[in-house]
């Protein structure tokens, strides 16, 4: 069982529902992330998704984009991002942390060596969004052989015939994109949600959370209420923009950690 399995049978046990914040590891620079992400398990985050900067994200708004050429132009590195995973293993050993990205900084370090130091980094899962279910031997399938969790996207256009096929080698959870287009670009909306998320579970087994376009407690708590989690991304990094101190993008973090869990 890896961290994340471990985390939604808890969070089952406790009618709860999860939370999942993203962040960019290395934005505004190295320590003032490690920081603000040693810090989100006691402002409420079940699951951290940590971003692997890269110079060509296509699946990310500006918002993301941004938070990438911040973390780049401070010398983040996929070496240095492992190392920022490391530091937070020193403290913290049961949060979970996926690692969402493409997959040229992984396939230039070599995918043996990447699943090796990741693994032993202290790494969950792996969210990789420019590798499609047919690419599956290229990392989907060494990663769940070295134990680590390969956490597939459904989108709105995911229809029937094609979910079979992105659920088939998923594991701890699916990631439910539940807007078209880019993070950060529209807004998610729980009626519209719910349907979809009850397709993923009758085809996947696995629990379901709901990203991008959510963005307030208050929606985090309408989607948390019809998915088993959701993940907010961009409103976090948006005050890391803004120049929130790590204490004030926490303090942020609580309140929609808090809308989630009263679901």
């Amino acid at each position: 069982m890896t961290r994340i399995d471990a985390k939604f049978e808890d969070l089952r046990a406790r009618g709860k529902k999860a939370f999942v914040s993203y962040v960019m590891a290395g934005d505004p620079d190295f320590d003032r992330s490690l920081e603000i992400v040693r810090g989100l398990p006691a402002a409420g985050v079940d699951i951290i998704e940590l971003g692997l900067p890269f110079t060509d994200p296509m699946a990310d708004g500006p918002t993301i984009q941004l938070a990438g050429q911040r973390a780049l132009e401070g010398g983040m590195t996929l070496k240095r991002t492992l190392e920022m995973v490391r530091a937070f293993r020193e403290n913290d050993d049961t949060t979970p942390i996926v690692l969402m990205g493409y997959y040229n900084p992984i396939y230039s370090m070599g995918v043996e060596k990447f699943l090796t130091e990741a693994k032993d980094a202290g790494i969950d899962g792996l969210i990789v969004v420019d590798l499609p279910p047919e690419e599956d031997i290229e990392l989907c399938l060494p990663a769940q052989d070295a134990g680590l969790n390969f956490i597939r996207l459904a989108t709105p256009t995911t229809d029937d015939k094609r979910l079979p096929r992105v659920v088939q080698n998923t594991s701890g959870f699916v990631y439910y994109v539940s807007i078209t287009g880019i993070t950060g670009s529209a807004e998610a909306n729980a009626a519209d949600v719910s349907p979809e998320v009850k397709r993923i579970q009758k085809a996947s087994g696995l629990p379901v959370i709901v990203g991008f376009g959510v963005n307030t407690p208050e929606k985090a708590r309408a989607i948390a209420e019809v998915a088993d989690g959701v993940v907010i991304g961009s409103a976090i990094v948006n005050r890391i923009a803004n120049g929130d101190s790590p204490e004030d993008v926490l303090a942020f973090v609580k309140t929609l950690a808090d809308g989630a869990h009263s679901a």
